[in-house]
């Protein structure tokens, strides 16, 4: 398959990533085409649609082999499903698929045309390989059964955040620091309350600890600044 585009966001790395689509839909990415595919005429008719599909690679998630089964995350890293019944990127063809909100479409660029999207789950720089429009009348199911997942799709934290740390972070981002927070970027099978985490977004790096449901920052770097990307002693 061609790579038709990449996505550029504000996740250098995939730590802290939510673990699905539109779960902070404030995030906000943009999709920019490889130069074989910014023909603006391919994109005619999507500014009409609110979501779209997009096909994309699991770049950083690349194995020789796979396995059947493997452990997912919700439920605790110890039990085992088998590989199709999960959105794991362990796979035998390491492709991903999320629904996001289609914002607007930049048509002039010196890029060609941008998609302008929200809600995305993807590091920067993620391949693409396909887009489709979301039909609401066939790809919608609210009826639909969640298995395992459903179990554990509630399940947030209390953040708890000083003054002095969110003031460090720019007014537009604060609602996607504290809701990406509230999702756990933790790896589900992690308790340990002395631990502290770094996590990586937009030019910011956020250090914190958690304790049972609640989730403290206690250090905010902006990019540049000293202690910046330094290991925790």
């Amino acid at each position: 398959m061609k790579i038709i585009a990449r996505v550029r966001s504000d996740f250098p790395s995939k730590f802290g990533i939510p673990r699905q689509s539109s779960l902070v839909e404030g995030l906000r990415s943009r999709i920019v085409f490889e130069p074989e595919f910014r023909d603006p005429s391919a994109l005619r008719g999507l500014e009409d649609f609110s979501y779209i599909w997009i096909l994309w690679d699991f770049s950083m998630a690349h194995r020789e082999k796979w396995s059947p089964t493997v452990r997912p995350p919700r439920l605790g890293g110890n039990e085992r499903m088998g590989v199709f019944a999960t959105r794991s990127p362990f796979r035998p063809n390491p492709i991903g698929l999320s629904s996001v909100r289609l914002e607007r479409i930049e048509w002039k660029t010196p890029e060609g045309p941008v998609l302008h999207i929200l809600g995305a789950d993807l590091v920067d720089g993620t391949p693409v390989y396909d887009i489709k429009p979301y039909l609401p009348y066939t790809d919608s199911h609210p009826e639909a059964s969640g298995g395992f997942a459903a179990e554990h799709q509630s399940d947030t934290l209390q953040v708890q955040c000083s003054e002095e740390w969110l003031q460090k972070i720019p007014p537009d981002q604060r609602d996607n620091v504290l809701e990406i927070l509230r999702q756990d970027p933790r790896p589900s099978y992690q308790e340990d309350p002395e631990r502290v985490y770094g996590m990586e977004y937009a030019g910011m790096e956020i250090r914190f600890r958690v304790a049972g449901d609640i989730l403290t920052v206690y250090q905010i770097w902006i990019k540049g600044e000293q202690g910046y990307g330094a290991k925790e002693v």
